[in-house]
């Protein structure tokens, strides 16, 4: 597999056969997967919301990790878009057994797979994928690294409601440490001209949040008399080693501090859009009056995820090489 260094897309295709992360995409390629999703968001909005674009494409979905809003928007985006689907389960397969991921893998792509989504609990390993199988990778998820097309549709979410996001101001609050939701975010915001800035304690930042170019604030009320978007994180428990209680006193005083109510959203003074990748911790990140608020779009999030979902299995399926 070449390890070129990879060059931008022309106006209708990508520059890349992956993605594996925010930072392998231009600008340019961001743009031309929004333009693709515009079109399938109109397609979804149809009677008929299915469209025989890749009607020869088998792709693998391989999640080694617990998934539900993911895995269920990445297949509903490729049976939209006429696929062939095979769905894999690491807690009925054979790496129970003691199988290797490359292994598993060149199984699948045996029965002649073009295109592999895969989540795993191990940073990077989209990325070690890529160099050693002959596929199309697209990364749902890699441990505590980066969830590329999250960052894409909370990205396309935030464009649909401003017509922009160049000079937008988008606070992230949370569990930014364990978060790979916040790594794609902050890469894909700045890349795309908005700034950027952090809220949450101090325990849950990673050490180097100096070098990402964001601002970092740990006054919630400031931060949200600061930005136009929040993008509201969940603590990330199970990747803390159990409660958290090492990071931060409780739950309790985690949601006094950063969580965000009615009140605390009243205080900022205007309206702010509020965001969510979920899964929700209701009366711990967000309340339900939150959550469900005129200016949260946490359910545009969830319904542009699949268009989102169909432009980049689209355009990664015209990278294919197709017999002459």
């Amino acid at each position: 597999m070449s390890t070129e260094p990879r060059q931008s897309g022309s106006s209708d295709q990508l520059g890349t056969d992956h993605i594996l992360g925010i930072q392998d995409l231009t600008p340019e390629d961001i743009d031309l997967i929004f333009r693709t999703a515009d079109g399938f968001k109109e397609v979804l909005n149809r009677p008929m919301k299915k469209v025989p674009s890749l009607r020869d494409i088998t792709i693998a979905n391989l999640f080694f990790e617990n998934s539900t809003r993911t895995r269920i928007s990445f297949e509903l985006a490729e049976k939209r878009l006429s696929a062939d689907v095979l769905n894999f389960s690491s807690s009925a397969s054979s790496t129970k057994k003691g199988e290797t991921l490359i292994d598993t893998v060149n199984n699948i792509l045996a029965m002649k797979v073009d295109m592999v989504v895969m989540r795993h609990p191990d940073p990077g390993a989209a990325v070690f994928l890529s160099r050693h199988v002959d596929a199309r990778i697209v990364n749902a998820g890699d441990g505590t690294h980066e969830h590329p097309t999250q960052a894409l549709l909370d990205a396309y979410s935030i464009r649909e409601k401003f017509g922009r996001i160049k000079g937008l101001r988008i606070l992230i609050v949370g569990d930014i440490a364990h978060s790979r939701v916040a790594l794609s975010d902050i890469h894909c915001f700045k890349k795309l001209g908005a700034e950027v800035m952090l809220c949450g304690p101090t325990t849950l930042m990673p050490r180097d949040v100096r070098s990402l170019g964001v601002r970092v604030e740990h006054d919630l009320d400031k931060a949200l008399r600061w930005c136009d978007v929040a993008n509201m994180l969940r603590i990330q428990l199970e990747r803390q080693g159990g409660d958290g209680i090492a990071n931060f006193p409780s739950l309790r005083e985690y949601s006094m501090l950063f969580g965000l109510d009615e009140e605390r959203y009243s205080r900022a003074g205007k309206p702010i859009t509020i965001m969510h990748p979920g899964p929700i911790n209701r009366g711990v990140e967000i309340t339900s009056g939150i959550a469900d608020h005129a200016d949260s779009i946490i359910l545009d999030q969830v319904e542009n995820g699949v268009a989102v979902r169909m432009a980049v299995l689209y355009l990664l399926a015209a990278r294919i090489p197709r017999p002459v």
